[in-house]
């Protein structure tokens, strides 16, 4: 299962979380949010320099040894200009962008073909779907076949972060071919509920809130002992 900690601007504390084993780290480029990255860092001044992870070996279910020990670098961004959105993947270098806003299919279409392959030999994107209701999958089908991974979340006033939980169950309609990760209020007491949670492309969980100590601050021992009742 993959562990993505989302709302990180720290660079020791996202070292920490690394080290708890986190799979993806999620920075925030959305003015708005609290958690935004203000600063230009490059890799190397956030995270150890390793080899590439597999979303695909992990979403298959293959054992946690098969994540390498650098985790992917997850661009979170919010309705941004293309070049915005661009010159983040450059100085980041990184390996998905996460696109939280109604972002067309022939927006994600024009990135990639901007990106790939003189920016990036390989750009991965994950499309954030807010759900309230079952009907709110359907959004779903313009993107089948265009973006790597799903993110279902909590439909509600702000973007991303709220704390609050929407019927998991929901997603049984979901019979789309990409895989997803469940996101939305997720807690430290949701590890056994999260092992019930049954579905044939469910792939991994989202952190946010909830593991914080403040905005873009996580509680690391949090994050671990979480971590190792997934793993």
């Amino acid at each position: 299962m993959i562990i993505k900690v989302c709302g990180m601007r720290d660079a020791d504390n996202i070292r920490a979380v690394v080290d708890a084993g986190a799979d993806m780290i999620g920075l925030i480029f959305y003015p708005k949010s609290p958690r935004c990255v203000t600063m230009v860092d490059s890799r190397s001044g956030l995270i150890p320099d390793h080899v590439d992870s597999d979303f695909e070996k992990v979403a298959s279910n293959d054992k946690a040894s098969s994540i390498n020990d650098r985790p992917q670098l997850v661009g979170v961004f919010v309705d941004d200009l293309p070049q915005n959105i661009v010159t983040r993947i450059y100085n980041y270098d990184l390996d998905y962008v996460q696109l939280h806003g109604d972002e067309s299919p022939v927006m994600i279409q024009n990135l990639k073909a901007t990106v790939v392959p003189d920016i990036r030999k390989e750009l991965k994107v994950i499309k954030a779907i807010s759900i309230a209701n079952k009907e709110d999958l359907q959004k779903c089908q313009q993107y089948e076949g265009l973006v790597d991974v799903f993110l279902f979340d909590t439909k509600c006033s702000s973007v991303g972060g709220s704390g609050k939980k929407f019927d998991w169950q929901m997603l049984q309609a979901y019979n789309g071919n990409t895989p997803f990760l469940l996101s939305g209020g997720i807690s430290p007491d949701d590890a056994e509920s999260i092992k019930e949670f049954h579905h044939p492309m469910f792939a991994g969980i989202d952190l946010n809130s909830k593991f914080e100590i403040e905005p873009g601050f996580k509680d690391v021992e949090k994050v671990k002992t979480f971590i190792s009742e997934m793993k």
